[in-house]
């Protein structure tokens, strides 16, 4: 597998168009820095880490009713062509009412937190 963030992003989309309550990945430090942000931001319930050796992280996710808290997940930033952005180039997704994940020298944080630091870096993906 050559973007394991993709395959993240996707497995959730599915999952999301399928209704299923939770799905399990492969564990990495980037996709649960990613999970947590979900979890804050309210598109997710809940992320748990569990087992050994190889690790597996497995997210419950949101619905109203019949239809998913997450209307949308695009991937920005790819192995093949990555996206940096300085602190005022940082887009707002959806007029401010979804979230961009960016990758900095302080961590993973979503766009206001990044505007509000004065952060640049990496653009990972767009949630809305």
């Amino acid at each position: 597998m050559n973007d394991p963030i993709s395959d993240m992003l996707t497995r959730i989309r599915n999952a999301n168009r399928a209704l299923l309550p939770a799905i399990e990945l492969p564990h990495s430090r980037m996709k649960e820095g990613i999970a947590g942000i979900l979890k804050r931001e309210g598109y997710i319930s809940d992320v748990a880490v569990e087992g050994k050796l190889p690790r597996m992280m497995k997210l419950k996710l949101k619905y109203q009713g019949k239809k998913s808290v997450i209307e949308g997940l695009s991937r920005v930033s790819s192995p093949g062509l990555r996206r940096y952005v300085s602190a005022t180039e940082i887009p707002r997704v959806r007029g401010g009412m979804g979230v961009a994940v960016v990758s900095t020298s302080q961590g993973l944080m979503t766009d206001t937190q990044a505007r509000k630091k004065n952060i640049g870096g990496e653009l990972v993906c767009y949630v809305w």
